[in-house]
């Protein structure tokens, strides 16, 4: 395959270069910095004409193709700027179930910058296993009522709206029981309890509760009962790193630890070795994702996969980050840390695993 720019792509990478090599200081790249930060930096991306690449031009996109996402995460890492704000997911699950009315309401603000989004899918007792989420919503004239508890919200503390899942049937089974709603964060009865991670970032995640928080009824993503087809549409993109685009980072720290190896003089460790394998394996492996969604294939089940890869690679530059300079690198340290809520975060490794096994190899699961 030949993964050389166009003529059209490689004058965009020039743009875009020139504007990082202005801008991309301005911003860190993590910690709590970067999550404090990471609403000025949706908005500078989006003013210089570098977010909503593949999205429609009549919510304030770009209509390009997705080959053009690929080559901004790659700049991005090169240029060690923030990764590019991950709401393509939530994109996609509106632009696939809501209503022509609901995307015109909000799709605009959530690519343009002006509202920012946080999902609330995940419960302290339903993560992996999404369909026994205990949070109900009851509908109330022309509003539903919504009471239970999220965790693993990211941006919950800053965002403006979420998109929220909800039993509004408990008499049917678990699946089809559930809808989806697009729930304001600045109300009463919305309580918002940070979370702190081991690798000492504070701003990322957070638990929301929601205690008699209200919501339109013309909210409503779908109609009552979408919202499991809502949910997989959401965490399908979600797990595909193909749109994550991280497996340029992952490569661009696997060169930084073998310099640094090699400037150390010693053996190189067999665990950076692993890593780079692992992290061409990736890069091939989005390439091959990327030409297929250029010939219009969808991915379903196939989103459990790439998140198993994703996974194992990054644990893999984890431990080649913790092998090449134990812990007296701080930044590599928390790059291992960090890499082992990956196994769990986007749903767990076993859970894929079940997926794949059901789903795509069409194996017995029970």
């Amino acid at each position: 395959m030949d993964f050389r720019d166009s003529p059209e792509e490689a004058a965009f990478r020039a743009r875009l270069r020139a504007w990082l090599a202005e801008h991309a200081g301005e911003f860190k790249a993590s910690g709590d910095d970067y999550w404090h930060q990471a609403g000025r930096w949706h908005t500078a991306l989006y003013e210089g004409g570098f977010f909503g690449l593949s999205w429609p031009k009549r919510f304030g996109g770009h209509d390009l193709a997705p080959v053009y996402d690929v080559i901004l995460d790659e700049e991005l890492a090169i240029a060690g700027a923030p990764p590019r704000p991950s709401l393509g997911y939530l994109a996609h699950g509106l632009g696939r179930h809501a209503s022509e009315e609901v995307q015109q309401r909000f799709l605009p603000g959530m690519i343009n910058g002006t509202e920012r989004w946080c999902q609330g899918f995940s419960e302290p007792g339903a993560g992996s296993d999404l369909a026994s989420l205990t949070t109900r919503a009851e509908l109330d004239g022309d509003e539903y009522v919504i009471h239970g508890h999220k965790i693993w919200t990211s941006y919950s503390d800053v965002a403006d709206l979420c998109l929220v899942l909800a039993r509004t049937d408990p008499d049917v089974p678990r699946h089809k029981g559930v809808s989806g709603f697009i729930v304001s964060m600045h109300q009463p009865g919305v309580e918002q309890r940070p979370l702190k991670m081991i690798n000492g970032v504070s701003a990322e995640f957070g638990q929301v509760v929601f205690d008699g928080a209200r919501v339109p009824a013309a909210n409503m993503v779908g109609k009552p009962g979408d919202g499991w087809k809502l949910a997989m549409t959401v965490v399908g993109h979600e797990r595909e790193p193909s749109t994550l685009g991280f497996s340029a980072r992952y490569g661009k720290l696997v060169r930084s630890l073998a310099q640094t190896a090699d400037a150390a003089g010693g053996k190189v460790p067999d665990d950076l070795r692993w890593a780079a394998v692992q992290a061409e394996m990736l890069r091939l492996h989005v390439r091959r994702r990327l030409s297929e969604q250029l010939d219009g294939v969808t991915h379903t089940s196939d989103g459990s996969l790439d998140k198993l890869l994703m996974t194992w690679v990054e644990q893999s530059v984890g431990h080649a980050a913790l092998a090449v300079t134990g812990t007296r690198d701080r930044e590599n340290l928390e790059a291992y840390l960090y890499s082992r809520a990956q196994s769990v975060m986007g749903g767990t490794s076993q859970i894929q695993k079940n997926i794949i096994a059901g789903r795509i190899l069409g194996l017995p699961t029970s």
